[in-house]
């Protein structure tokens, strides 16, 4: 090859790289949406006093609706973040999730968190009270992760990710 054609495939090649960079730079990756799941009641499970926990505690399930508003997929990697039960820290809750989202998908998920009394005491009082009103307002403030393979790994946050009642089972 002669200079001349080198040098045109050089400045090709650096032409076609910074495009690439600036496609790239252009896509906006937008954070998943987490929505409670309408006509699938979250819960609360009251539990009695056992070794583990001598206090007593509470089971958490919420059922979430996630989102992906994106023209491509990612992966939900992991969730972290703050649970709390009638305004009062209740527990962290870190979630390993491996989620995969495809473009404009969503799912429903259930998000599981233990709750000791003993890890809590202002929330051994509630537990009375809790008994009685057989609901609980709950919130879940954190930050999350996703993969969007060759265009990153985001994290988002810190947000209110989700908000809404629990129904007390015994």
């Amino acid at each position: 090859m002669n200079t001349r054609v080198k040098i045109g495939l050089a400045l090709a090649v650096v032409i076609l790289l910074g495009a690439c960079a600036t496609v790239s730079e252009l896509i906006r990756i937008e954070p998943p949406r987490f929505s409670v799941t309408e006509g699938r009641a979250s819960e609360l499970r009251l539990l009695g006093p056992s070794a583990d926990r001598p206090l007593g505690g509470a089971a958490l399930r919420i059922w979430s609706r996630v989102e992906n508003p994106n023209g491509f997929g990612l992966t939900l990697t992991d969730l972290r973040g703050d649970l709390l039960l009638e305004g009062a820290r209740a527990a962290d809750v870190s979630l390993p999730l491996g989620l995969p989202l495809g473009a404009r998908q969503d799912t429903i998920i259930p998000i599981e968190v233990a709750i000791s009394f003993a890890d809590v005491p202002e929330l051994a009082d509630a537990a009375v009270r809790l008994l009685r009103e057989r609901t609980v307002d709950y919130r879940l403030d954190g930050t999350f992760g996703v993969d969007a393979g060759a265009l990153g790994r985001p994290r988002f946050g810190p947000t209110t990710l989700l908000r809404g009642e629990l129904q007390v089972q015994r």
